[in-house]
C-alpha cells in the first residue's frame, strides 16, 4: 500500500474489499485507488474529488469552528 499525500491510498491488486454492510468487492486491477478524503461519490474508490478543493488541516478546521461559534463580527462605523 502507498498513501499519496492529499490523495488516495494506492493498493496493489488484485484485492478484496469488505464493505461495512458485509458485501465484498473483488477488484482485479493491478493498482486500486481507495478514497481517504471521504469526498468520493464512488466509495470506497477514489474519483479524484479531493482535487476540487484542498483538504483542510486540523488547525484550519479548528479556527473555522471557533469563528462560527463566536458569531458574526460587529462592524464599527459612524453612528
Amino acid at each position: 500500500m502507498t498513501p499519496v499525500a492529499e490523495g488516495p491510498l494506492l493498493v496493489e491488486g488484485p484485492v478484496e474489499i469488505v464493505l461495512p454492510d458485509g458485501s465484498v468487492i473483488l477488484c482485479e486491477r493491478p493498482v486500486v485507488a481507495l478514497c481517504t478524503c471521504r469526498r468520493t461519490l464512488r466509495a470506497p474508490f477514489c474519483d479524484t474529488s479531493h482535487r476540487s478543493r484542498p483538504r483542510a488541516t486540523r488547525a484550519a478546521r479548528s479556527n473555522a469552528t471557533d469563528a462560527a461559534a463566536s458569531g458574526p463580527a460587529e462592524e464599527s462605523g459612524p453612528s
